[in-house]
């Protein structure tokens, strides 16, 4: 069964990943970028295409969303499977993402507006102005043909940066949902992962028990200065090219990516007035 790792682009979803896969998937809790491999996106055009989907045909992707979620279910028998999605939950041409008959629940990071457009802007490699108006509209990501990256190559619909969030709080009427916000990752980590784990353990119906040797492993190598160097003496296979194929610095900002040294009052103004009700039920206004 699947557990949904789900956010906004640039809302720390590759953090809380690391956590997860160095806790989960090895045997001393030391991070690397391989182990990452852990905890697959979705959706992803491979799969479908093992499947027989027309990839080209977007309908056909959207209308196989729940069809691809149930053969992966049944490939791994009772085993539980995380996987990461920028996907919105709305549906699609009368089609559902995904169903409770094939998920267990979902973690969703949030991330303060403010300063995923400072992020966005670095990683498309745009002014903050267009990352603004990016994350406003209602849009998709991908699409790139005969990109040498799949990530690129699928579409993943993801809405407007309100609207994403607000999609993914259908998973809290039936109880099988926990919010993170990435300030709380960053600022109290250990807090906040063990409050990851703790429903992970609640909703797969086991019993943590917590290898306090192997988590103090973890925060030591999934710091950001610990990341970032990581990137530097190393290849991030997900960091993205720009123009020039030159990779771009994935891990760029940490901590330093305060909007407010970055976001005119105009800029700020826009987007505290398009995200206000869900900026103030976040606490982030």
């Amino acid at each position: 069964m699947i557990i949904w790792l789900a956010s906004y682009p640039k809302s720390g979803n590759t953090f809380l990943r690391a956590l997860l896969t160095s806790y989960l998937f090895t045997k001393d809790g030391n991070f690397t970028f391989e182990v990452l491999k852990k905890i697959k996106q979705f959706p992803d055009n491979g799969v479908f295409k093992k499947l027989g989907i027309d990839t080209s045909n977007e309908k056909e992707v959207i209308k196989n969303y729940i069809k691809v979620q149930e053969e992966t279910n049944k490939r791994d028998g009772k085993a539980i499977r995380f996987l990461k999605t920028h996907s919105t939950l709305h549906d699609m041409d009368g089609y559902k993402f995904t169903d409770l008959n094939n998920c267990l629940g979902a973690i969703y990071i949030v991330r303060d507006p403010r300063n995923i457009v400072t992020s966005y802007s670095n990683h498309d490699q745009t002014s903050l102005d267009e990352a603004i108006e990016r994350i406003k509209k209602f849009r998709m990501i991908g699409g790139i043909k005969d990109s040498k990256d799949r990530r690129n190559e699928t579409i993943t619909h993801i809405g407007s940066w309100s609207s994403h969030y607000i999609s993914w709080k259908e998973f809290k009427k039936v109880d099988r949902y926990l919010l993170i916000k990435y300030e709380d990752l960053v600022e109290e980590t250990e807090k906040t992962f063990l409050k990851v784990l703790n429903f992970i353990y609640k909703i797969t119906k086991s019993k943590l028990i917590l290898d306090k040797d192997k988590l103090k492993n973890v925060l030591k190598t999934t710091t950001f200065s610990y990341l970032q160097n990581l990137e530097k003496n190393s290849n991030f296979p997900e960091a993205s090219p720009n123009l020039e194929g030159k990779k771009i610095t994935f891990f760029k900002f940490g901590v330093e990516n305060n909007w407010k040294n970055f976001l005119t009052t105009e800029n700020t103004n826009i987007l505290e007035d398009s995200f206000k009700d869900e900026m103030k039920e976040l606490g982030y206004l």
